[in-house]
């Protein structure tokens, strides 16, 4: 029903983490090293493209629709509203932790290969 807002509310907040890293660095004139913030657009890619695919997939279904109160499970009453709320709990909190534990391990595997690159680098350099 509402799921998408989960992983949605977490591309808000990454989205400002990076803009606001960015400025830092910028006005530092420093570069950022952490790989993690430095690959933060992937994860805001990840996090932005699901929520718009599920939310459109929920359009789709009729769970949201144009008027107020948008989600058609807070028309429905308190039980609605409960199960509403139990599904983003469940499901958007785990779909957003997926998502956020694939990014990392992306991070991870990407961060190796280019320090594995420029240690072959270094040492075909010094061979040379």
């Amino acid at each position: 029903m509402a799921c998408f807002l989960v992983p949605a509310a977490e591309a808000v907040i990454t989205t400002a983490v990076k803009k606001s890293a960015d400025v830092s660095a910028k006005n530092s004139h420093k570069e950022i090293k952490n790989p993690f913030v430095k690959r933060m657009n992937w994860l805001n890619n990840m996090l932005w493209g699901g929520s718009a695919l599920l939310a459109f997939e929920h359009v789709w279904h009729g769970e949201v629709v144009p008027w107020f109160p948008f989600l058609t499970a807070a028309e429905q009453g308190p039980a609605a509203i409960a199960e509403m709320l139990g599904e983003m709990a469940v499901s958007g909190v785990a779909m957003a932790a997926l998502v956020t534990a694939a990014w990392a391990a992306m991070v991870v595997v990407t961060n190796i290969a280019q320090k594995r690159a420029a240690q072959s680098e270094l040492t075909e350099g010094g061979n040379a």
